[in-house]
């Protein structure tokens, strides 16, 4: 493989910091892909109710939301890592619940719903503070590289914990996989606890209701930031097709290739990252988003169309591929620009851009496949993607003539940054 389209691991070798944090977010995101399959499947195993499994999503969603930006407010007003490490002990905490639940002679349904709704919660006030911590210890320039090595961890994560919890699931018990991702929740506490505190900016506003609407004033005057949240949210709103692929497996008389549908667009990113040492030498970022995000839709259209499910798999997989392009570049954009007073509230802003679209994404899915057939769901998804894409670039010009070298704000951002003594 070409040096140059290996990973760039500029950020990995300057910063210890930043390491600590790829390894304990690669060890955390694995164990909780354990919990992520072993939760359903003991609803399943409790309720046979395909409605109560789906439940998961409707008590998961009112508190993404709403810590989603609390959280980016905390995370701008007190000390990143501390925030971290309290909300990684808390996520410890619910597995161990969960374990103790699961070795009980007749384990009890409520407390999956109620671990469910918490993990949401710290999930979400977690999720701004560790977006908003990395860019404090990566060079300005090497932003690109690092969102592409984070993408990397996810991504690892996606492909191999879904296929290990299947297996430790099936032949050791739910007990078991609850019990995994405790020990990586205390490994991960290991490795965030070493790394140097992260106290909050001297003019840092206070976490109130004032200082997420400052957030969301700052968010809607950058109409190029403004315009990768909306891509983000159209592309995960009409083209994610995860709820209904157990129904497209059947309608393709292949319900052996359901875990592979499930595997495909993750892998479909992880050779993104793996290829993505290019990424550093692209400058124009809002080009790349939409064109990125148009070709996810493509490609979904694409799977739905087809009735061969090996093209359906390819479709799938270049599907993950375009989908990992289009985020390296809107974190790139994101943490090139945005002040450091102001990461925690705009990432918290971008967690519901990426999180509230695929679950109503689901809820989409299902209901469009419910009117109109399985496979019109999934192509007519990935069609109204690239339309709403198309339509967002006219609307928002800025975000496609944004260019890293010459964008006000990255100038400002990488002037403030070499003012900074090393």
């Amino acid at each position: 493989m070409s040096r140059a389209l290996l990973p760039d691991l500029a950020p990995w070798k300057a910063s210890a910091d930043f390491r600590r944090l790829w390894k304990s977010g690669l060890i955390s995101n694995f164990g909780s892909f354990l919990t992520f399959v072993a939760l359903p499947v003991q609803l399943k195993d409790l309720t046979e109710s395909a409605a109560a499994v789906g439940a998961i999503g409707a008590v998961e969603l009112l508190p993404l939301i709403v810590c989603g930006l609390y959280g980016g407010a905390l995370a701008d007003a007190l000390d990143k890592r501390m925030l971290i490490v309290w909300t990684e002990a808390g996520q410890g905490l619910l597995s161990a619940v969960l374990l103790l639940n699961a070795l009980l002679p007749r384990p009890a349904l409520w407390p999956l719903y109620v671990v469910a709704a918490l993990s949401s919660a710290l999930v979400s006030v977690q999720r701004p503070a560790l977006d908003s911590l990395w860019p404090r210890i990566v060079a300005h320039d090497d932003m690109p590289a690092a969102a592409s090595l984070n993408s990397l961890r996810w991504t690892v994560g996606g492909v191999a914990g879904p296929a290990v919890a299947g297996v430790v699931v099936a032949y050791a018990g739910l007990g078991w996989a609850y019990a995994a991702d405790l020990l990586t929740f205390a490994v991960s506490l290991a490795y965030i606890a070493r790394i140097a505190p992260s106290p909050a900016a001297e003019e840092a506003a206070k976490p109130d209701l004032k200082a997420i609407a400052e957030g969301a004033r700052y968010a809607w005057s950058r109409k190029e930031l403004l315009g990768t949240y909306a891509v983000d949210l159209a592309a995960m709103f009409l083209a994610m097709p995860l709820a209904v692929l157990p129904f497209l497996a059947d309608d393709l008389h292949a319900r052996w290739a359901l875990g592979l549908m499930y595997a495909t667009i993750p892998a479909g990113a992880l050779l993104v990252s793996l290829t993505s040492g290019w990424t550093s030498r692209v400058h124009r970022h809002g080009v790349l988003v939409v064109l990125s995000a148009a070709g996810w839709g493509l490609a979904v259209a694409a799977a739905g169309v087809c009735g061969n499910v090996w093209l359906v798999l390819l479709f799938l997989a270049v599907g993950g591929g375009f989908d990992m392009v289009s985020g390296i570049f809107r974190a790139a954009m994101w943490n090139q620009t945005i002040p450091d007073e102001l990461r925690g509230r705009l990432a918290g802003i971008e967690l519901l851009s990426y999180s509230v679209g695929p679950q109503l994404g689901q809820v989409r899915a299902g209901g469009t496949a419910a009117w109109a057939g399985v496979r019109a769901s999934v192509w007519s998804g990935g069609l109204a993607c690239a339309g709403a894409v198309g339509l967002l670039a006219l609307c928002l010009p800025g975000l496609m003539a944004y260019d890293a070298r010459t964008n006000e704000h990255a100038v400002r951002m990488r002037e403030r940054r070499a003012a900074v003594p090393a």
